[in-house]
């Protein structure tokens, strides 16, 4: 009811109806490549602190250092944002224009990072031999890298459609 009561976002230019081909990108350019490249940071900067969450979810451990764990996740934002913000200004150099989707999966491929640890997790903390526990753990810790990559897809995303909004909202066309 809310977005439909708002008013259409308004570009900041004016864009040609005929969309302009995009040349040839360099190697590092690929999606895969930057988003694999993008996810590390995010991954890096909870990394530490994932092991703590897994020890306290799994092996029954207290964790008790949630103030910590706020100052974590603001690092996260920030990092997830910063990384997404400069792979996309890289690729606006490069003269494409197609950014929605790269900045999503750019800072998002993180989840990926987390659920490798996990699985890394499983096989060197955990003694888990019963393959229902084994299956139990590795769904809820698919779900976990889901929910992951949605939050940090969408920061990503936002960061990149702020700053792309801020950057042609002060380009002057005369």
């Amino acid at each position: 009811y809310i977005g439909f009561r708002k008013p259409a976002i308004e570009n900041p230019v004016k864009t040609n109806k005929i969309p302009r081909q995009i040349p040839e990108q360099a190697w590092y350019m690929n999606l895969t490549f930057s988003a694999l490249i993008g996810g590390i940071l995010p991954f890096g900067a909870v990394f530490i602190e994932l092991f703590f969450i897994l020890t306290s979810i799994w092996l029954n451990q207290f964790y008790y250092i949630f103030g910590f764990l706020f100052l974590v996740f603001i690092i996260l934002v920030v990092t997830c944002a910063e990384i997404t913000i400069v792979l996309c200004y890289f690729q606006l150099c490069s003269e494409d224009y197609l950014w929605w989707w790269r900045s999503y999966l750019t800072s998002g491929s993180s989840a990926l990072y987390l659920f490798l640890y996990a699985t890394f997790y499983f096989f060197t903390k955990l003694e888990i031999t019963k393959l229902v526990s084994a299956i139990f753990y590795f769904g809820y810790m698919l779900i976990a890298s889901y929910a992951f990559f949605v939050v940090t897809g969408t920061i990503g995303f936002y960061a990149c459609f702020w700053f792309t909004r801020l950057i042609y909202s002060s380009v002057k066309i005369d």
